[in-house]
């Protein structure tokens, strides 16, 4: 009888802990986000205590039969341009602290190079940093749930 109820309430504890720790600030960014063109849409997620980014979707990463995924030709490791666009990761190693996610790469599937990177929300937008250096010398683009 007693095991039952240690039972019951483990899972109960559980259950709150889980939905508790989806609500955290720290897991406001984590879902899908679409480009402010509206050609991207990305889905970012956790493991483990980091954040990452792959690419679910873009007008660009198609073969002329719409359903082929483009391959990352312009990765600077020849070993790597094999992979698929489709839901390749492009923002990896992202920790939270004090309302940024930093300390992640960002690639650029474009240019075949990565970047430093930080994430910030502003105003229900997902600001995205890809930097050389100092954050001051670098490219912002935004995103919408």
């Amino acid at each position: 009888m007693y095991e039952k109820i240690y039972l019951a309430l483990t899972l109960l504890i559980l259950t709150i802990s889980h939905a508790t720790a989806q609500n955290a600030p720290s897991d406001k960014i984590v879902g899908t986000w679409l480009s402010e063109e509206k050609d991207v849409k990305i889905e970012i997620y956790k493991s483990g205590d980091k954040y990452f980014r792959k690419l679910i979707w873009g007008k660009t990463m198609y073969e002329a039969d719409g359903k082929t995924s483009k391959k990352d030709v312009k990765n600077k490791n020849e070993k790597l341009r094999s992979r698929n666009l489709k839901d390749l990761i492009m923002l990896k190693d992202f920790e939270y602290n004090d309302g940024v996610w930093d300390g992640g790469e960002i690639y650029d599937t474009y240019s075949g190079k990565t970047y430093s990177c930080t994430m910030k929300l502003e105003k229900g937008k997902l600001n995205i940093r890809g930097y050389i250096g100092i954050s001051l010398l670098g490219r912002t683009a935004l995103g919408k749930s």
